[in-house]
């Protein structure tokens, strides 16, 4: 099956894919192109799904770099693909050939560009990294290898929407401590239980920091099993693990 990559416009010509599941070895749970090498998945079979994104991208499978995500604010400058690879959520460069990554399965993955000045970024926004400034970290040190702010175009790929992403009090209070004004964020649900916008939410934050452009997708990873992976209803399903979408970006 051919691999299915959803690309944005505002990031050309800069070459760039959010990859949907479609496409890859994995079977099972994990059925099509599961790139989560900390997954339960084959060890080779990830490998063979890792390669066939690389070949798409026009890199060697080791020009793939990532991060060990772990929903921090942390963004880092790279020129190589590290291994072991270094805790943080964000990374930037401005080394031709070199594929940004990072991982998904319901949390927002933002690429970014800077085409006049050939620097790229990418991002692991969960609400934790976006509320801890991950999406400013990253804008921040492309800016640091010299891309201009008012130049820098951001999409944010597949993630959850908000009907599919119900929350309870507790995290409500969270927001509403950060800033009175995050309650447009949230809409009311059953009992206690409310939506949050968490894209929404990662755009706002994106046009506050004054870049040239934010937007999103529009595609929701939990209601199309068929293209997507989906953390919270492998949950909701009682799936033992769940695939990890991959999303990248290269000069």
């Amino acid at each position: 099956m051919t691999l299915e990559i959803l690309t944005a416009e505002s990031l050309a010509p800069v070459r760039h894919g959010f990859f949907t599941r479609k496409g890859g070895a994995s079977s099972g749970i994990f059925a099509g192109l599961n790139c989560g090498v900390g997954s339960s998945d084959q060890t080779e079979i990830v490998a063979i799904n890792r390669g066939r994104v690389a070949e798409a991208m026009g890199v060697n499978p080791d020009k793939l770099a990532g991060v060990h995500q772990v929903h921090s604010g942390d963004a880092l400058h790279v020129k190589t693909a590290p291994e072991p690879k270094p805790k943080a959520d964000g990374l930037v460069t401005a080394t031709p050939g070199l594929a940004l990554s990072v991982l998904t399965a319901d949390c927002q993955p933002v690429l970014f560009a800077d085409a006049e000045a050939q620097v790229i970024g990418a991002a692991h926004a969960g609400w934790k990294g976006a509320q801890a400034g991950i999406m400013e970290a990253t804008i921040d040190a492309m800016v640091a290898l010299g891309a201009a702010r008012e130049n820098i175009h951001a999409v944010i790929g597949p993630t959850i929407s908000q009907r599919a992403y119900e929350v309870g009090p507790e995290f409500f209070d969270i927001f509403l401590t950060e800033d009175p004004e995050n309650t447009r964020f949230f809409a009311g649900g059953d009992g206690d239980r409310m939506h949050f916008d968490l894209p929404g939410y990662g755009l706002m934050r994106l046009r506050a920091a004054g870049i040239a452009s934010a937007e999103w997708t529009r595609h929701c990873t939990y209601f199309d099993p068929e293209r997507f992976y989906s953390y919270r209803r492998s949950v909701h399903q009682k799936d033992p693990d769940y695939g990890r979408l991959i999303s990248t970006i290269v000069l």
